[in-house]
Formats: structure tokens, C-alpha cells, sequence
């Protein structure tokens, strides 16, 4: 069977992200700023160090300001242009220049599932990642790049997974999964379960936002019914994928984020911002004169 590399990467962003409100009641929540920078130009810039080449972007209705953002600005870059703000021109042509943009309407949003099958026909028959914004990973290998080295050993889809304490495990998807003898942090994934109470949880093993599908998802999607809440479900999806294809799973390096909580969003603001050479330091001194008990 013919190798086939990962050249495409989803965005489902047609949420409406009301755990954020006010501030997105006009302004998309992928846009919000960490530190200076919006959370999906961090997860585009994730994909396209992993080697991805195409980016397709799921919209909805109130969603132009992310097309706007990877789009050429001609007024800002001729206004700097004229300031001679070299540095900051630059910054704003990386944006535009850094990957091929498409983007796809859900008119309506029923489920993660649905959002990924609103891709198929621009992403055809190869493989493809989905990334969703709301984790922002910091890891010395990106790890969409990690999970594509998995892909590509084992021809099969891969899905990210790390270690949550058990009083937290109702809150994601886990999975029930055997480790792979002689590679280390991967997993022969079983089951997936969406939510499951602590105390029937089949692992401490917690699904994130960053997978690398087969193309026969698409397929397996459209004869996936509706789950929870009338949704279709990506979980789902995957479980029927199972009865066909091996999937697995990736115990990541890195360090990942949940943008989409508002303390973990304020965490990552911190985070980032002590990573940031010309913040950092000043930043960390700040913090320390804080003397909070």
C-alpha cells in the first residue's frame, strides 16, 4: 500500500463560544488574543511547522474576522510601509503569506462530526489533521507533527491523548487503549467514551484537540446517527471507524492548554507571556512584586 503524507489540516470554528461572553458576542473566539496573538493563528502556526500545506477553515455566521486576519492587508501594510515599522510589516505579511486558506460554511452547528464532514470535498481522499483551537499546545516538537510520525508508521488514524486526574475525567472523551510494545507513549485504542462518569471512566487517558484522520472518517460520519444533544459526534464516528480500521492513540510531549475555560485561559496568557523574550522578564518581576498569599 502506497504511503500517503498528511498535506491538510481542519479548523472547526463555527462555535459560537458562549463561555466567552460578552466579548464574543461580536468577535469569534478563536480570535481572542493570547498575549498578543489570536488562539487559531497559534494552531495554524502549529500545523504548518508540522509540515501541513493547506488549511481549511469551518465558518459560521460572525465568523469574518478570522478570514480577515489571514487575509493580505493592503491599507495596514502600506500605512506601515510609510512609518517604516519594518519589524511589525513583517509580522502582519508572515500572517497572510504562511498557508494556503480555504474556508467552509456550517450553517448550522451539529457537532464536531458534522463540522469535519463539512471538509470532505476539499480535503478528497488522503489523509488529513483536525486541530481545535481551544488547546493550545507549547512542546519543543509540535505535536501535530508528533501524531503525523505515528500516522505515518502505522497507516492509521491517530488521535492525541494525555493523563487527567480521575476527579476531572467527566469532563472529556477518554478512551479505552493497550500500549504498543516498543513505541513508547502509543496506544491500540479500543473504545472511545464520551464523558464518563469518574468511577467508569476505562482509563486516565483524555482525548485533545488535535487528531490525524484516515479518509474513510468521511464515510464513516455519514452513516453515524446523531448522539448527544441531536449532534453528530466525532466519538462516535471514530468508534465506527474501529469496527473497520485500527485506530490510536498519542500520549504527546508537550504541555497543553485549554483555551476555551476561562482559567485556562488566563493561565496560558501568563504562560505564554513568561515565555516571551521581550516580556518575560519584566513580566516575572511583576508577578513576584505581586506577593499574593
Amino acid at each position: 500500500m502506497r504511503k500517503q503524507t498528511v498535506r491538510k489540516a481542519v479548523y472547526p470554528a463555527a462555535g459560537l463560544g458562549t463561555r466567552f461572553l460578552p466579548a464574543t458576542k461580536a468577535m469569534p473566539k478563536e480570535m481572542l488574543p493570547l498575549v498578543d496573538k489570536p488562539l487559531i493563528q497559534y494552531a495554524v502556526e502549529e500545523a504548518v511547522d508540522s509540515g501541513i500545506e493547506h488549511i481549511i477553515i469551518i465558518t459560521g455566521r460572525g465568523k469574518s474576522a478570522i478570514e480577515d486576519h489571514f487575509d493580505v492587508s493592503f491599507e495596514l501594510e502600506s500605512l506601515l510601509e510609510e512609518k517604516h515599522a519594518g519589524e511589525r510589516l513583517t509580522v502582519v505579511r508572515d500572517i497572510s503569506e504562511m498557508a494556503d486558506v480555504a474556508y467552509v460554511r456550517q450553517k448550522k452547528a451539529l457537532g464536531l462530526g458534522h463540522a469535519v464532514l463539512r471538509a470532505k470535498d476539499l480535503v478528497g481522499r488522503e489523509p488529513f489533521a483536525v486541530v481545535l483551537a481551544d488547546d493550545v499546545i507549547a512542546s519543543s516538537v509540535p505535536c501535530l507533527k508528533q501524531l503525523i510520525t505515528v500516522y505515518e508508521q502505522q497507516q492509521a488514524s491517530v488521535i492525541a491523548l494525555m493523563e487527567v486526574p480521575k476527579d476531572r475525567i467527566s469532563a472529556y472523551g477518554v478512551v479505552d487503549a493497550e500500549a504498543v510494545n516498543g513505541s513508547p507513549g502509543v496506544f491500540r485504542i479500543k473504545r472511545l467514551v464520551e464523558k464518563p462518569k469518574a468511577d467508569a471512566a476505562p482509563s486516565n487517558l483524555a482525548i485533545i484537540g488535535r487528531y490525524v484522520l484516515a479518509p474513510e472518517i468521511f464515510e464513516t460520519i455519514e452513516r453515524t446517527g446523531p448522539g448527544a444533544n441531536g449532534e453528530i459526534q466525532l466519538t462516535d464516528a471514530l468508534n465506527n471507524l474501529l469496527e473497520q480500521k485500527p485506530v490510536y492513540g498519542l500520549k504527546f510531549e508537550g504541555t497543553r492548554y485549554d483555551a476555551g475555560d476561562k482559567l485556562g485561559f488566563l493561565k496560558a496568557t501568563v504562560e505564554f507571556a513568561l515565555m516571551r523574550e521581550d516580556l518575560g522578564n519584566e513580566f516575572r518581576s511583576y508577578l513576584q512584586s505581586l506577593h499574593l498569599a
